[in-house]
């Protein structure tokens, strides 16, 4: 993978350097093409992003016809009740972990009706890591109609860099997906 590092911390952790993502629109440009091409519709439900990948969809001209619903849900509550992620995930496996990522992710497709549903949720810092999901542990879920994944990341950095390698990565994952479903 481009920019896949030596920092991960384990297996099925997927890591890039924050450097590549701090200066480049091409991860929606790509995303949004794949899309209107396809006629297929996409949403966010985003945590740690904060509404990140929301704003750089926004940023290209014409997105409207592809893009809208976009939800922050930085509180569990949230999560609950906007994406219908069960209080026993939640408790069981924490916000941040595969299956809170999977719960956002079919919840959004539920409550938006678009075919492909993006949510992020992780430990931006500087605070909240612990050994077992370090800072910079972001859990990415993608929806492409009936097919849900998600995939666990650990990203170097500060808060802000982990944040848009998240939303960039997020992003990219999307586009992957979308291109695979065919």
């Amino acid at each position: 993978m481009r920019g896949l590092n030596d920092e991960c911390r384990g297996p099925r952790i997927f890591c890039w350097s924050w450097r590549e993502y701090m200066t480049s629109d091409a991860a929606e440009l790509a995303l949004v093409d794949v899309l209107m091409k396809r006629g297929l519709t996409v949403a966010t439900a985003e945590s740690c992003t904060g509404g990140m990948i929301a704003s750089r969809l926004v940023n290209i001209p014409g997105v409207s016809e592809i893009f809208g619903t976009g939800v922050v849900t930085y509180a569990n509550e949230a999560k609950e009740k906007l994406l219908g992620v069960r209080h026993e995930t939640l408790v069981r496996y924490g916000a941040v972990s595969e299956e809170t990522a999977l719960e956002m992710v079919r919840g959004l497709a539920a409550l938006s009706g678009a075919d492909v549903t993006i949510a992020t949720t992780g430990i931006a810092g500087p605070d909240g890591g612990t050994e077992e999901k370090p800072v910079g542990t972001v859990y990415i879920g993608v929806g492409v109609k009936d097919s849900y994944v998600a995939r666990r990341f650990w990203f170097p950095g500060d808060r802000g860099a982990v944040r848009t390698a998240a939303a960039t990565a997020a992003l990219e994952l999307a586009r992957e997906r979308v291109i695979a479903s065919e």
